[in-house]
């Protein structure tokens, strides 16, 4: 709209004889914009609501739910109405944190849940319609990708490649990383069909005692450790110094069990450093555990359960192809990596 009489801009006034020179025009900064990031995956729904700041972001708000998007599908290859309703319930929150902070950009991505099932593609359209969160069914490689841009920050320092790895609800990301410059490369992916949905569906989720559950639990471990053979084969053959990183609600909740944390507490977890052997040990305990017992436990409770087993039984098959002595801890991967994305696309220096 054109500017009005009362609001028109005044002419410059022509400077007098004796004005200083003019400066040197000043750098423009980009715009402090507020980003969103949503990822909507086989088990969780979240969201991170961020602004850039020197060298990072901080987040203004944020939002996670337990969904289970995936529960069914390997048997049916569909999504249930009942998982898509409970995805739209969240997603429905997250339009409206998105809408009450003023995000100006934001991408929200959906996984192996809408990428395997055959109304995947019809969901994304409901959810559209009826949030106007506009889904990216995005490609395993590009999930790796956004994992590792996500978390990279919290491998433990160090020389030669390091394995990073996130463990979702439908699948497995596995991403080869080379350190040497400032920037990390990945040298190689591989994306498993087992995540702590899939995996526990093709077993089930309680057993009469003991030895049952031991049993389902090496057999999850062996399907997990045949799907990650190839993988395995391309890994080097030098492995000293080896560094490797989780990014997972399976490596939190069990680094919550390491420090027998009362209750979930972030600022404990993200960036910890846990023996290896410590995390077997947990996982071989959980393994023989009852689905009640399990749910006593303080950090899992009952939404997490009946699947926590087969995230230790993936994180075990992990650690026999990649033996590293410690494991680091990550609470941050794909949201985070679509923050870093947005940001350095707009110039930000994050």
């Amino acid at each position: 709209m054109a500017p009005t009489a009362a609001t028109a801009p005044r002419a410059p006034e022509p400077a007098p004889a004796h004005a200083a020179p003019l400066r040197p025009p000043q750098r423009r900064y980009p715009p402090r914009h507020t980003y969103g990031a949503l990822d909507l995956g086989t088990n969780n729904c979240r969201l991170l609501v961020a602004r850039p700041i020197d060298n990072g972001f901080t987040v203004i708000d944020a939002f996670s739910r337990v969904v289970r998007l995936g529960e069914g599908l390997a048997a049916s290859g569909r999504i249930s109405d009942a998982a898509m309703d409970r995805a739209l319930s969240a997603l429905s929150v997250c339009a409206d944190k998105l809408r009450r902070r003023r995000v100006s950009l934001a991408r929200s991505v959906a996984t192996e849940a809408c990428r395997r099932a055959v109304n995947g593609r019809h969901f994304v359209e409901r959810v559209h319609r009826e949030t106007g969160i506009a889904l990216d069914i995005i490609a395993p490689e590009e999930e790796a990708r956004l994992a590792m841009l996500g978390c990279h920050r919290l491998l433990e320092p160090g020389e030669g490649p390091a394995l990073i790895f996130d463990i979702g609800g439908g699948s497995t990301e596995l991403i080869l990383i080379d350190t040497v410059d400032e920037a990390p490369r990945i040298v190689s992916w591989w994306s498993a069909p087992w995540g702590v949905v899939s995996l526990t569906e093709s077993e089930g989720r309680d057993f009469d005692d003991a030895e049952e559950r031991l049993a389902a639990y090496g057999r999850m471990r062996e399907r997990v450790r045949h799907a990650f053979s190839r993988f395995a084969e391309l890994l080097p053959a030098r492995k000293e110094n080896i560094r490797l990183l989780g990014t997972s609600g399976t490596v939190t909740t069990l680094a919550s069990v390491h420090l027998a944390l009362p209750s979930y507490d972030r600022r404990a977890i993200d960036g910890l450093m846990v023996p290896a052997d410590s995390m077997r040990e947990i996982s071989w305990m959980m393994s023989r555990m009852s689905l009640a017992e399990r749910a006593e436990l303080p950090c899992i409770g009952h939404e997490r359960a009946d699947l926590v087993v087969a995230g230790c039984a993936i994180l075990e098959a992990i650690m026999d192809i990649w033996p590293a002595t410690t494991l680091g801890v990550a609470d941050r991967g794909i949201r985070e990596g679509i923050l870093r994305s947005l940001m350095a696309r707009d110039g930000h220096a994050i």
